[in-house]
């Protein structure tokens, strides 16, 4: 019998298992045999330490810090995100300058800005009309005469390069259960927009029309429509197959329906209306930026929790990704932005992408987005991998999150709610970084979008944060 075994064993088609570096696997697949990758790092980047403190921690301390991260997970689930209006930065964004232009992602100066970033603020000058020309914007940025803050640091949120300017429109977004605000521009769409690092002619006239006619008419229909619940809508758009991030067909549709009809019987000239429709017909991504907003404001709540492992804001803006733990305040802990795995635009390659960038991350951060690929097998098209992959990338995010969500639920897990709510401490004794969708941005400015993929954030900013929180709670 156990001769027979052998037999079969040894006559059946070998599989192997590779854990850890793939390019030893390279040489088995190029010889027929079928290998299993798996996605497997040491615990503490290997440190082993820092890896026994963690153990430490959760011996002396596990109580108190289950107890807070529990408060900090409430407060995100409780929270309810609504639309509204529609302001401008200057007048609504909490600290916006004059001469301020906002960026996404940590602290960065113009001298450490990526190649879209600084298209971004180029084009923002030019925008704003305090340069005639991008020489000139340039001059007026290394001057010292423009200040360049997060979003983050004013309760608002952009994707890519993330610019707000002084005169653009914003989404204004509350959070009813603790009265906390969240600001995000106005979509452009895709290809050769503002947020990608474009600043040509038709993009300027494209933000000026956004700006003298597509808020207007928006906010003429949101004063009949009256607030929307942001909860609600994004609930609903994960069960027509949006993640969030990088899917927003369902939630862009759902949006039109909410304020179509308030918009045809607003006050507004037929022709603007009829203008507005066709670029949110036309935009698949107007959804995005409300999402990013509606995380924002509900996840704001849950910083500054003494003892609260939680991971509360993530971000990039093409030079460093950053992340800011509850329990820790508001200091931001940073690496290098990595690059982005993705798919490109044809006549692209990942030789003309920049490094990671943007708010959008806060997606992620409160539990969907990469977090609920599950929910959107479609997006695999967009950014690469299998819908397979979607599915088990949802499902590896239970492993570093604290709860799964009441309202965003994932018909392909048999409706469990998504992975919410990143534990600092969990995502170190585990290796497991998150998971985050993304698009790609050229890395030379003004020329935009380039394409669409999967990122991983890098590990030191996770383990410098973790060496901080054990020194200030052990």
């Amino acid at each position: 019998m156990r001769q027979d075994r052998l037999g079969n064993l040894l006559s059946a088609q070998l599989s192997v298992v590779n854990l850890g570096l793939e390019a030893f696997a390279e040489p088995l697949r190029r010889k027929g045999v079928r290998v299993v990758q798996v996605d497997w790092k040491p615990p503490a980047g290997g440190d082993q330490k820092l890896a026994q403190a963690v153990m430490e921690m959760r011996e002396k301390r596990g109580e108190a810090i289950e107890k807070a991260n529990q408060e900090a997970v409430e407060r995100i689930l409780s929270a309810r995100p609504t639309l509204v209006g529609i302001g401008q930065a200057l007048l609504d964004v909490p600290g916006m300058g004059k001469r301020m232009i906002l960026h996404a992602g940590p602290p960065v100066t113009w001298e450490r800005m990526c190649g879209p970033l600084r298209g971004g603020v180029i084009g923002g000058i030019l925008y704003e009309g305090w340069a005639r020309n991008p020489e000139e914007a340039v001059e007026l940025a290394v001057s010292g005469e423009i200040s360049f803050e997060p979003c983050h640091h004013h309760q608002a949120v952009g994707p890519m390069a993330g610019i707000i300017t002084p005169s653009m429109p914003v989404w204004i977004l509350e959070n009813k259960t603790f009265g906390n605000k969240a600001f995000a521009t106005l979509n452009e769409g895709l290809g050769k927009v503002l947020r990608y690092g474009a600043y040509s002619k038709e993009v300027i006239e494209k933000l000026k029309w956004m700006e003298e006619t597509l808020a207007p008419v928006l906010t003429k229909g949101l004063s009949l429509r009256g607030e929307v619940d942001m909860k609600s809508l994004i609930s609903q758009a994960l069960q027509m197959g949006d993640e969030g991030h990088n899917r927003n067909r369902g939630g862009t549709s759902l949006l039109f329906r909410e304020l179509c009809s308030a918009m045809v019987q607003s006050d507004a000239k037929r022709e603007e209306i009829s203008q507005v429709l066709d670029f949110l017909h036309g935009n698949d991504h107007f959804f995005l930026n409300l999402t990013m907003a509606s995380a924002k404001c509900s996840m704001d709540p849950s910083a500054g929790i003494e003892y609260s492992s939680l991971i509360y804001c993530m971000a990039r803006n093409g030079t460093d990704f950053g992340i800011r733990v509850s329990g820790l305040g508001d200091r931001w802990y940073t690496a290098p932005a990595p690059m982005v795995q993705g798919l490109y635009l044809p006549g692209f390659s990942e030789e003309d992408a920049a490094p990671d960038m943007g708010d959008s991350a806060i997606t992620e951060t409160y539990g969907i987005g990469g977090f609920a690929m599950a929910a959107a097998p479609a997006i695999v098209k967009f950014v690469g991998g299998s819908a397979k992959d979607a599915l088990t990338t949802t499902r590896r995010m239970s492993e570093i999150t604290l709860a799964e969500n009441n309202a965003y639920q994932i018909p392909y897990l048999d409706f469990r709610g998504t992975p919410t709510g990143i534990d600092l401490l969990k995502v170190v004794e585990t290796g497991i970084l998150p998971a985050i969708n993304t698009g790609i941005a050229h890395k030379e400015p003004g020329i935009g979008m380039v394409g669409a993929g999967l990122v991983k954030p890098p590990a030191a900013c996770f383990l410098d944060a973790a060496h901080d929180f054990i020194i200030k709670y052990l």
